[in-house]
C-alpha cells in the first residue's frame, strides 16, 4: 500500500518522539546552556508545540467517517496526483501551481485512512508536546 500524508505524519511524529523519549535527558541541559547564550532558543521549542497543537487541532477537527463517497474522491485524487506529476515536466512554469495542487490532492487521498490512525497521531503529539514542555522546565 503506498503511504499517503497521514501515515507520512504519524511516521515522522513516531520517530521525533522516539528521539526524545532517548535523547531529552542529554537535550534539556544543553537547551538550556544555549539559551543562557541565544535567549531565542526558547522561541523554538515554544513555537515547535505551538505548531504541534495546531496539527493536533487540525487532525482532530477533520471527522471523515460519515463522507459519502469519500473512497471515490481519494481514487480520484489519487489519479489527479498521477496526471499533474506526469504532466509538470510539459508546463515548468506552471509547478508552483502543479505543486499546490498535488499538494491538497495528498490531503484529500489519505482522507480515508485517517480516521484508523487519528488516535495514534493525537497521542504522538501529545507526547511530543510533553517532552517539549519539559524542555522549557527550569
Amino acid at each position: 500500500m503506498a503511504s499517503n500524508l497521514f501515515e507520512d505524519l504519524k511516521a515522522a511524529l513516531a520517530d521525533f518522539k522516539t528521539f526524545l523519549d532517548a535523547n531529552v535527558g542529554t537535550i534539556k541541559p544543553a537547551i538550556q546552556q544555549i539559551a543562557a547564550l541565544i535567549p531565542q532558543v526558547t522561541e523554538l521549542i515554544t513555537g515547535l508545540r505551538g505548531l504541534m497543537t495546531s496539527i493536533k487541532t487540525e487532525i482532530q477537527n477533520l471527522d471523515v467517517a460519515a463522507i459519502p463517497g469519500l473512497a471515490q474522491v481519494s481514487a480520484m485524487t489519487g489519479q489527479i496526483n498521477t496526471l499533474l506529476s506526469s504532466a509538470k515536466n510539459l508546463l515548468p512554469d506552471q509547478a508552483g501551481e502543479i505543486d499546490t495542487i498535488l499538494g491538497i490532492a495528498d490531503v484529500v487521498t489519505g482522507l480515508p485512512s485517517l480516521d484508523a490512525i487519528k488516535g495514534e497521531i493525537v497521542s504522538l503529539i501529545d507526547a511530543i508536546n510533553g517532552h517539549l514542555t519539559s524542555l522549557q522546565a527550569p
